[in-house]
């Protein structure tokens, strides 16, 4: 008889604190954030990404009243930092900085992933796109995207065009034009933007497909000529500088981005503050014009409308991927 009030104790205990679950949780996101954020950005110090999260983070902590630590964490075209991310406790506490190649072109160039960018994640929202510059040698006779398309069409393969590395956005950027014009180019991959740039104003290779900040300074010096811009739009840095797609390309776009993702799981409720306070930041008209002095877009964006991007994203670059055959180890 003892037993059996013991067990009935025990099943009415074990009711009461299932029942006490959902409102602990509640209760938790309701006070979230109650202790620093760690934002694992998948990118060294010093880059533009990182210059970004080190702009907007101090404006989270003051509204939300908590730290938001950055962990840098390169490596892996990504996927060293995002593994972290995709391993945490989904409660709002670890959040990554992830960017289009480990969030959608990476599921394609590896054959062995560490984890599935769209089941693995929550994303929060995007930060910012940054479109890159196709830069030609001032030798080179080709002075608009026409005059480009014109010039490698004559000469299939011969014309060296510098990137920032296999597999990077800017490889892909190449990839594509090449894929939608029907040309071939002699690509060269550097380790990073600067050295591709820095070789085409030494001759090394007459074009190259680089970042905003590596090419930038040497557009308004003189030593490289800007042939396009790669996104949809001109750029506000280089308005009259423009688009590939208004070289007779229409639809070609090609531009990098980066955004905050949260592990599998995390609570709505937490997802949708963040969303709300790093599109406050990011409609700041001071932060904004940071952002562009950086050489990147702010792109603010519901969690919605930054799933289906990394949904068409995936789609798009894994077709480019396999029609060039790039795969990485």
């Amino acid at each position: 008889m003892h037993e059996g009030i013991h067990l009935r104790i025990l099943r009415a205990a074990g009711i009461a604190l299932a029942l006490a679950f959902p409102a602990l949780s509640a209760m938790a996101q309701a006070d979230y954030p109650n202790k620093p954020v760690r934002v694992v950005v998948t990118f060294p110090p010093g880059g533009s990404s990182d210059a970004v999260m080190r702009l907007l983070l101090p404006r989270l902590a003051e509204k939300l009243g908590q730290q938001f630590v950055v962990d840098n964490r390169p490596g892996a075209g990504g996927n060293i930092g995002l593994t972290a991310v995709a391993k945490a406790p989904p409660d709002g506490y670890t959040l990554g900085l992830g960017a289009a190649g480990a969030l959608s072109a990476n599921a394609s160039l590896y054959a062995n992933m560490p984890f599935d960018p769209v089941k693995d994640f929550r994303p929060v929202g995007l930060i910012a796109a940054a479109p890159f510059v196709i830069v030609a040698n001032p030798a080179l006779a080709a002075r608009s995207p026409r005059e480009l398309v014109a010039l490698a069409r004559a000469q299939p393969g011969r014309l060296a065009m510098a990137h920032g590395g296999n597999g990077t956005a800017m490889h892909l950027t190449s990839q594509l034009l090449a894929q939608m014009a029907g040309l071939r180019f002699n690509e060269i991959a550097y380790r990073g933007s600067g050295p591709a740039a820095l070789d085409v104003m030494g001759g090394q290779a007459m074009l190259g497909v680089v970042d905003l900040p590596a090419s930038l300074p040497h557009i308004r010096a003189g030593k490289l000529v800007a042939i396009a811009v790669t996104g949809s739009r001109r750029l506000p840095q280089l308005p009259e500088v423009p688009t590939v797609a208004e070289g007779d390309l229409a639809g070609y776009d090609s531009t990098g981005w980066f955004g905050i993702v949260a592990p599998a799981g995390t609570p709505m409720q937490v997802v949708t503050r963040l969303n709300a306070e790093f599109n406050a930041a990011l409609n700041d008209e001071t932060i904004r014009t940071t952002m562009r002095n950086l050489g990147v877009e702010p792109a603010p964006s519901s969690p919605e409308a930054f799933e289906a991007f990394i949904r068409s994203e995936t789609q798009k670059w894994s077709q480019v991927i396999k029609n060039a055959g790039i795969k990485l180890e």
